[in-house]
């Protein structure tokens, strides 16, 4: 054989072998990233889960506000009803998601507010149980859309620089978004009593 030829060959046979190995990263980041979004939505699923016994603990109070109880419900049942397949998750996909989760976190952050009028609803053991929870739950989504931006970084990282950079539109591994704060969020809200 010729110099040229062992060269050529030499070349492709570098360029194969990256391409594998770059494609397999990338897979493997893409799994990491799928598994993780199955996480978020699974803390998102249990706070949805948390709001039909709170609902109900709250409407045991005659007096309490009919049109917030609405827009909790109404808010639930449109976050519920957004559901993004981890294997596509594109900007518009993503940020429809994010909407409704944020309806919804603001539509129970009224109910919270709303609640303080009540000093019976706070001082109901069922009430005081749920709401625990749910905090709780608000702090699991928050790790978890951690865990999700961490990994979702990784991915990117691997598909925006070399040699992934070469390798991931022919692979079909596009840039993944990330969760972000709600606009206006930078802004420590105010409170009056």
């Amino acid at each position: 054989m010729k110099k040229g030829t062992i060269g050529i060959i030499a070349i492709l046979v570098l360029i194969f072998g990256m391409g594998g190995c770059s494609y397999n990263s990338m897979a493997r980041l893409d799994q990491d990233v799928k598994q993780q979004w199955g996480q978020v939505e699974n803390v998102y699923q249990r706070r949805s889960d948390l709001i039909p016994n709170l609902v109900n603990t709250v409407k045991g109070y005659a007096n309490f506000e009919k049109e917030t109880l609405t827009q909790v419900i109404e808010a639930r049942s449109k976050a519920t009803a957004v559901n993004v397949d981890a294997s596509k998750l594109t900007p518009e996909t993503f940020q429809k998601f994010q909407q409704a989760q944020d309806g919804l976190s603001s539509a129970l952050s009224r109910l919270m507010v709303v609640v303080e009028k009540y000093p019976d609803l706070k001082a109901n053991e069922n009430f005081k149980e749920l709401q625990a929870q749910l905090e709780g739950t608000e702090n699991r989504i928050a790790t978890e859309r951690n865990k999700f931006n961490e990994s979702t970084g990784n991915f990117n990282r691997e598909v925006t620089t070399l040699p992934g950079k070469l390798f991931a539109g022919m692979f079909g591994f596009p840039e993944k978004p990330y969760f972000k704060a709600q606009p206006g969020s930078e802004k420590a809200p105010t409170v009056q009593f």
